[in-house]
């Protein structure tokens, strides 16, 4: 696992819980924020997941020749 994955899985946490206070205090604002956190962080555990995968395939590639 590489940093941008880790990163990417620590936002989405910070955004889940930024969603559930603003939802609890009822500050839209905040909520969305997270909303938006999440998905900026799914994003980046997504690109990240996809890159180590290329990553190992060409690895493995490079070990049968």
């Amino acid at each position: 696992m590489n940093k941008d994955q880790v990163q990417g899985r620590v936002d989405q946490g910070i955004g889940k819980l930024k969603e559930a206070v603003g939802k609890a205090v009822g500050n839209e604002s905040l909520r969305g924020e997270g909303l938006a956190d999440q998905a900026e962080g799914k994003l980046k555990s997504g690109l990240a997941d996809t890159k180590e995968s290329i990553k190992d395939k060409a690895k493995d590639f490079i070990d049968k020749l």
